[in-house]
């Protein structure tokens, strides 16, 4: 099913698979999702009217704030970067500048732009990669000119070297291959002045610092996946590439700001004790109403990309932050703390359950865990209790009682191949109740 057939009932059907719960949040994104597509079959002139609708989730820790967004994303194919407001720093400051965030956005989609060209090139990167190998395995064969040209080389043997690479009988045979070191690491240094032109690019020095391409030897089997993605390489068109990355940026890339109650302002004053942070804010504004970032890919208008932000807003509330800020997201959604009943089902319904997880980590040791429901039903009564008691972490909480619960059982796993583990509500208590009852200990361990 293609993207453009995803109802909004889909979508949060497809959400449901890995999250329990939190109805209105997956209604509302999915709701945003739809729209984009909507706009998207518009005239053109229309399409540049409709902005994103930009979702604020407001919920404690633990709860599915993030793991919407990023799911959300995996499931369109749009690329998706997950931000921590609390890292940038408003122009002035030494630190992040927030249009760095719309580069890192760049840098993904360009990656997954680049792997799908590959995926279209890899049949014939793969026929050129053998044809390099074999120019490796036949010394005086360096292109396709010398084996037609040159009368010793025998196509024949050429041939043979091939049903034999292809049969796996040269696997170990020691070869002579060029590698490429390919670009330096692109460095970004934090100043004040937030410029572009400091995301300074090493690899464009190549002609000054010299070709980094040197000889290597490996053999047959090390060089085969080297070679190919050599080949790969070479095979797809850079400006392309970054052409179709600025247009899925533009047009469904997702930004997930997390912490932004951590920059709103109290009666002037922010909620850290930060002074910057309402600058942060005035920063983040021109981005989320649209603007142009320049990257090292081209500029990218941020007119149609979709910021959902997220907070717990203990200290603080959304109409802390900015007017300005608080116009530009419009959606507000708030998640509700997850009940022992959401706790129960979240061990047990999701693809990919934490019961599950852990029965299939033990079992690469030969281990069979037997989880009775009346234990499940225990671990979510302990997990809600510690978290009405002490601080509210969410799902979090289950992950540290199924480690404590299964402590000794992970610890001995070589030992216990070929046994089963029946966890029933008495397994459950003799490690747990100690722990939950002692409310001193359980500040530490849950």
């Amino acid at each position: 099913m293609t993207l453009e057939d995803l109802t909004p009932q889909q979508i949060v059907a497809a959400l449901d698979s890995h999250i329990i719960g939190q109805a209105r949040a997956k209604k509302a994104v999915a709701i945003a999702l739809r729209n984009r597509i909507r706009r998207q079959k518009l005239a053109e002139d229309l399409q540049d009217e409709i902005a994103p609708k930009n979702i604020i989730m407001i919920g404690p820790t633990g709860v599915g704030k993030t793991e919407i967004a990023r799911r959300l994303a995996k499931l369109t194919g749009a690329p998706f970067i997950k931000v921590e407001a609390t890292k940038y720093t408003e122009v002035g400051y030494v630190g992040r500048d927030v249009e760095s965030m719309i580069r890192d956005l760049m840098s993904v989609a360009l990656a997954m732009v680049k792997q799908e060209l590959r995926e279209g090139v890899r049949e014939r990167a793969a026929e050129r990669s053998e044809e390099v190998i074999l120019d490796s395995l036949l010394p005086g064969t360096d292109d396709e000119t010398k084996r037609t040209e040159d009368p010793s080389v025998s196509t024949h043997t050429r041939e043979r070297f091939r049903t034999m690479l292809r049969e796996g009988k040269l696997e170990e045979k020691e070869i002579e291959v060029t590698v490429t070191g390919g670009k330096l690491p692109s460095i970004e240094i934090l100043s004040n002045s937030g410029a572009e032109e400091l995301d300074v690019n090493f690899g464009s020095l190549s002609s000054l610092l010299g070709q980094r391409s040197r000889k290597r030897k490996m053999s047959v089997r090390q060089a085969r996946d080297h070679v190919l993605q050599e080949e790969l390489d070479k095979l797809i068109d850079d400006d392309r590439a970054a052409e179709l990355a600025r247009d899925r940026v533009e047009n469904t890339g997702i930004v997930f700001i997390d912490e932004i109650d951590k920059i709103a302002t109290r009666n002037g004053r922010a909620a850290t004790g930060d002074v910057s942070r309402e600058g942060v804010q005035r920063d983040i504004l021109p981005i989320v109403e649209g603007s142009k970032v320049t990257t090292k890919h081209g500029v990218i208008d941020t007119s149609h990309v979709l910021f959902i932000a997220a907070g717990a807003f203990h200290i603080s509330k959304p109409s802390d932050l900015i007017p300005e800020l608080q116009g530009r997201f419009p959606l507000r959604v708030e998640l509700e703390p997850l009940t022992q009943e959401d706790f129960y089902r979240i061990l047990t319904q999701p693809k990919n359950a934490l019961v599950r997880q852990y029965s299939e980590l033990l079992a690469t040791e030969g281990v069979t865990l037997d989880f009775k429901d009346e234990a499940i039903v225990e671990l979510a009564r302990i997990a809600a209790e510690v978290n009405a008691r002490s601080e509210n972490i969410g799902a979090r909480r289950l992950h540290t009682v199924m480690e404590l619960l299964l402590e000794e059982v992970s610890f001995t796993a070589p030992d216990l191949s070929g046994q089963t583990i029946p966890i029933t509500k008495r397994y459950v208590a003799d490690r747990l109740d100690d722990v939950v009852k002692d409310q001193d200990l359980t500040r530490f361990i849950l």
